[in-house]
């Protein structure tokens, strides 16, 4: 493991404010994901919201991706490339996945959201991936270990019968997209780095309904579970305080 950067008090200010603008602009997304969207429209109002808030797209050109906002639909895990020819349909669960920049900071996060009506079984995994990641976060306490927050997470998926990616993990962040330390969404509780205030990490459980294997499609980036069960993702940027876990990605 490469070095974990702690950050000041006012390095997460930083982080936070570009984690709103991620936040913000994932609520405007929200609403606008309906039957008949593109992902690649999706996208537009993404990167036209993050411009008018001072921000730069994270993902736009990092390591190659094309766009400033990933769509994985069904059973996309993540990195979907946005298209116009990607039509959003009723029943669909869509994950958008953004990250920002700004002052030289990073910030990060992921929802899923449902489209029309969909099956109830859609919306159980969405909701226990969304749980996951709360009982993940509860656990980004100054001096646990790193690997109760990835055994929490994995704990609240699979005792609902979901499998989880293994293939991803979550990271720290600042001013690189992706810093030490990995986060993993599975394994024992009581490993890795001790926890410490200034920390800050990008907790990210993807939940799949079937099994977890998944492989990468021709474009490169797109990730499909490779049962094609449905996949669902959810993220945010979490300072560690002495207070305990303070998520930075919301409004």
């Amino acid at each position: 493991m490469g070095m974990i950067i702690l950050k000041s008090k006012d390095e997460i200010a930083k982080i936070a404010h570009a984690s709103k603008i991620v936040a913000e602009t994932l609520q405007e997304l929200k609403k606008n994901v309906k039957a008949g969207v593109t992902t690649k429209e999706l996208d537009r109002i993404a990167e036209e919201q993050i411009r008018k808030k001072k921000g730069i797209p994270a993902f736009k050109g990092y390591r190659r991706f094309p766009a400033t906002l990933c769509v994985s639909i069904n059973d996309e895990v993540v990195h979907g490339i946005p298209s116009k020819k990607k039509v959003i349909k009723d029943g669909d669960i869509v994950g958008l996945d953004l990250g920002v920049i700004f002052g030289g900071f990073y910030g990060d996060a992921a929802l899923t959201v449902a489209v029309g009506t969909v099956a109830p079984a859609a919306l159980k995994l969405m909701r226990v991936t969304e749980a996951s990641l709360y009982a993940g976060i509860r656990e980004a306490r100054v001096g646990e270990r790193l690997s109760n927050i990835s055994h929490a997470i994995q704990t609240c998926a699979e005792d609902e019968g979901y499998s989880l990616v293994t293939d991803f993990v979550g990271h720290g962040i600042g001013r690189s997209l992706h810093e030490e330390p990995q986060v993993p969404n599975f394994g024992p509780p009581g490993k890795g780095p001790r926890l410490r205030e200034g920390m800050v990490l990008a907790i990210e459980p993807m939940v799949n309904m079937g099994k977890s294997e998944v492989r990468i499609l021709e474009d490169e980036w797109t990730a499909v579970t490779l049962d094609h069960s449905l996949s669902a993702h959810f993220e945010h940027t979490v300072a560690v305080t002495k207070a305990g876990p303070v998520i930075l990605s919301c409004i």
